[in-house]
């Protein structure tokens, strides 16, 4: 039950660095959020899903999900101005709340580290095609031949130990360097590159005469294409494109200024977020459609299907050097903010200073990575849990992305919506965020009651499916 006697304040946290700027920390959540997710998944999974129907009930989802979870996060981060775990104690205690919640932030930091882990795998695959598309490597490349080249890849443990060891080494320095130096510095120059690179690809695949069908595709409803399921995975994408149930968001608010508007903050990285996914469609699909290839693909749309259309375009070993270093980027800022939370808690809990912490974290980090690599070739025949007929033949790499994805990020993302709608005070949370009139309401509303309902659906049905 609400409590109507809370304590409001910065905690014991006041002197805690702060972002710049609004600007800056809209990046920062925004580079968090761009990821993989938008340039890889939401392509294939649109294709999947029939294009437009599918994406105007992920932008509802957006709206009743994504943001009230993300303010919900934010507003916890800024509240208690401490790393997670230690900001939702306190704005727990300060509600009169047992500070069990908490558990809500230790399962986000969890899933953080330990998607970091396996998602620093797909990045080192990203940097590995920023080399091979600016050697030509795709130019006149058949099927076969683009297929042969990813597949020695997930083949070679060295070669992907490698990458993955470079890509962890470009989150650490960056994490190691504190706030002012280190992630804002990053993503005030990296963001804006990402943008500009993704205009350049939407650029180049005007001319590929295709244009038209993809900006149809993408946002001609056919309901008749959606199915259940597909609203369940617009819905479950929604969550999980933010970088909510992470913690991220309550590590990168302890940094946010008071005067800043957490209301305002989130709708806009939301926008940006999905700006940047649609635009990842629009770079995508023309060059699909052009090669007669299938809108559809699956996860293999980025690492197969688009290298042969770059391999036999004109300019194509040019775009897709570019397309590869978007993709890098992106899949940095992500890295840099799963890494972020966990970080923070160790700085603030041993006697480690930023970079000791970020390296300890780091090296951890890049240590279970090493199973994910493994189960790609030399452990391809290992799964842990084939005892039970649901996850008989999951790899270790399959295990983690599940039980990140279907358990950890669902189950702290239910968490926090709860605390934050029925244990905060309701006069606390219409003055920290912002809002007022029906703007609250309507924000109340949908975190105490709308939110947590859609989050739990999703969280049975991968549970169940």
């Amino acid at each position: 039950m609400t409590q109507s006697n809370s304590v409001s304040g910065n905690g014991s946290g006041a002197a805690r660095g702060l972002w710049s700027s609004r600007l800056a920390f809209i990046l920062a959540a925004t580079g968090s959020a761009v990821g993989l997710g938008n340039i890889w998944k939401f392509p294939y999974v649109t294709g999947e899903n029939g294009g437009g129907a599918f994406v105007l009930v992920y932008l509802l989802c957006i709206a009743v999900i994504g943001i009230p979870i993300m303010m919900a996060e934010v507003f916890i981060g800024r509240n208690g101005r401490h790393n997670p775990i230690t900001s939702m104690r306190l704005v727990a205690e300060r509600n009169l709340s047992a500070p069990g919640w908490r558990i809500s932030a230790i399962i986000g930091m969890i899933a953080a580290f330990v998607i970091l882990s396996f998602y620093s795998v797909i990045g080192g695959w990203a940097a590995s095609y920023v080399g091979h598309a600016a050697m030509g490597d795709f130019t006149g490349g058949t099927a076969d031949s683009i297929g042969e080249l990813f597949g020695s890849l997930l083949a070679s443990p060295g070669q992907l130990l490698l990458w993955h060891t470079l890509f962890m080494a470009l989150v650490i320095l960056v994490v190691s360097q504190g706030l002012k130096s280190g992630l804002e510095r990053a993503v005030t120059i990296l963001m804006p590159a990402l943008f500009i690179l993704l205009l350049v690809a939407v650029g180049y695949a005007t001319t590929t005469g295709h244009f038209g069908e993809a900006v149809s595709f993408l946002f001609t409803p056919d309901f008749g294409a959606l199915t259940i399921n597909g609203v369940l995975i617009a819905l479950g994408h929604a969550f999980f494109t933010l970088s909510l149930g992470m913690a991220i968001m309550m590590a990168y608010g302890s940094y946010l200024g008071r005067d800043v508007s957490i209301g305002r903050t989130a709708v806009s990285v939301a926008i940006m977020d999905t700006v940047v996914a649609l635009l990842a469609g629009l770079a995508i699909f023309p060059v699909v459609f052009a090669n007669g290839l299938e809108a559809g693909a699956g996860p293999g749309l980025i690492f197969q299907t688009l290298p042969l259309a770059f391999g036999n375009m004109p300019m194509g070993g040019l775009f897709g050097t570019l397309f590869f270093i978007l993709l890098l980027f992106a899949a940095w800022t992500s890295g840099i903010s799963l890494l972020e939370p966990v970080v923070e808690w160790v700085e603030e809990k041993t006697s480690l200073a930023r970079t000791g912490s970020a390296v300890l974290v780091g090296v951890l980090c890049w240590a279970l990575g090493i199973a994910s690599i493994l189960s790609l070739n030399v452990w391809a025949d290992v799964a842990p849990l084939a005892m039970f007929e649901r996850f008989e033949g999951k790899t270790i790499f399959d295990l983690l992305d599940f039980f990140t994805a279907n358990v950890l990020l669902p189950l702290s993302g239910l968490l926090t919506a709860v605390f934050v709608g029925w244990f905060v005070a309701r006069e606390s949370l219409k003055t920290d965020l912002a809002l007022q009139g029906g703007a609250f309401t309507l924000w109340y509303n949908l975190i105490r009651f709308v939110t947590p309902i859609a989050v739990a659906i999703v969280f049975v049905y991968n549970l169940m499916s």
